[in-house]
Order: C-alpha cells, then sequence, then structure tokens
C-alpha cells in the first residue's frame, strides 16, 4: 500500500516514514502543502496523511482541493492539541480521522490500518478470493485451513493484489505501490517475489489464483 505524509517538521516526517516503512508500506514525505497537493492529486496513494500547518498551501485545504477533485483516498490530518476548531474543519471537509500532537507511534498505526480497511468505498475490513483470506488487522493470511508464513514483503505484495482482484497490475503499478520505486531501475525482483508467492499460495492447489498476463503483469483471481 502506498501513503503520502505531507508534513513540514523533519524529525516528525521522518518518524512517520520509517515507521511505516518499517511496516512495509510504500512512504512518500513531503514538506510542503503545494506540492503534496499536486502528488496527492496524481491519485496513486491509497492513504494521505497530511499536517494542518503545512507552509504554502493549508492542510485543510488540501483536504478541501482534494475531495473537490474527487480523489477518494483516505485522509488522516495531524493537529496540535489547541487546533480543536480546526479538527472539526477537517472532518466536515472530508478528512476521514485526525490524530493529536504529540501522539504514540502504536496508535498512528492502527489509525492507518483502519483507515486502508475501510478504504475508498468503506469496504469490509476482511479481503478474500476463492479460499485465500487476509486479513489486514492481525496481517494474517489463510488459505483453506492453512496459515500461511509471508514476509513482509511477500504480505504487502499479496494486499495490493488482494485489494485488486481481478485487475491486471502492471509491472511499475507494483514497483510504485509496494516497493515506491521507479520500475525502470528495479530488474527482475518483482517476478522473484511474485514466485515466491506463488509457491506459498497456489503451490500443490488445484486452483491457481495468481495470475501472469503476458506483455502486462499479474492478476490475481479465482479461475
Amino acid at each position: 500500500m502506498r501513503i503520502l505524509v505531507i508534513e513540514d517538521e523533519a524529525k516528525v516526517g521522518s518518524f512517520i516514514k520509517r515507521a511505516l516503512e518499517e511496516e512495509s508500506y510504500a512512504v512518500d514525505l513531503c514538506t510542503d502543502g503545494a506540492q503534496g497537493l499536486d502528488l496527492a492529486l496524481s491519485g496513486s496513494y491509497d492513504l494521505v496523511i497530511v499536517d494542518l500547518m503545512v507552509p504554502s498551501l493549508p492542510g485543510l485545504e488540501i483536504v478541501k482541493r482534494l475531495r473537490k477533485e474527487k480523489i477518494t483516498s483516505p485522509v488522516l490530518i495531524l493537529t496540535a492539541l489547541s487546533q480543536v476548531d480546526q479538527k472539526v474543519k477537517g472532518l466536515d471537509a472530508g478528512a476521514d480521522d485526525y490524530l493529536t500532537k504529540p501522539f504514540a507511534i502504536d496508535e498512528l498505526l492502527a489509525r492507518v490500518r483502519a483507515l486502508l480497511r475501510r478504504g475508498p468505498t468503506d469496504a469490509v475490513g476482511i479481503l478474500q478470493v476463492d479460499d485465500l483470506i487476509l486479513n489486514p488487522a492481525t496481517r494474517e493470511v489463510t488459505r483453506g485451513e492453512q496459515r500461511l508464513d509471508l514476509t513482509a514483503k511477500e504480505y504487502a505484495l499479496l494486499e495490493y493484489l488482494m485489494r485488486n482482484a481481478g485487475r491486471v497490475l502492471t509491472r511499475p503499478m507494483i514497483a510504485e505501490h509496494v516497493w515506491n520505486l521507479d520500475f525502470d531501475t528495479f530488474t527482475n525482483v518483482i517476478d522473484v517475489y511474485v514466485n515466491y508467492l506463488r509457491n506459498k499460495v497456489d503451490k500443490g492447489r488445484p486452483r491457481k489464483l495468481i495470475h501472469t498476463v503476458r506483455g502486462s503483469g499479474y492478476v490475481l483471481k479465482a479461475e
């Protein structure tokens, strides 16, 4: 999952970015409001975290512009203790949740997980394709009655595939959302990790779920 953080306090921004990356999210950090809005308008983020007090363009205006442009990605706003009225305005403008500074990193991660489970359409949190089930809250993955032991990156890749089940995902899309890297510099790592997943998800089972679309990329779907 790909997250945009718009935060001008260097230490806070780096702290958030590092914590999210340790949970296998792909993270972009921006310290300027106007630049952050331009990035967010690309529509390629699964979640936007924005501080209300960022330079050049306030966080409240960023939220308003995103909703005006029909960007439905969940938005988590960060506020100072004294900004109660701004919290209300932020939620009224279209933000999905807020977190007051200073905050515990565990609470931030819990809010992030909750918003990503909700998604842009308030979808049910549990992901399921055929007998493959992924629980974002516990990060537990099972197929049939067997629990699958995945590495952090394998989990991140599978979650992205399952959230887009039935949709062909190109290698550049996967590189951007799972690794936050330019595909041109990413060699064949994606193919290697897809193979790792196949060995755990599909190997030895009559119904295959991870499929290669020649010349395009990969799709996860029931046959």
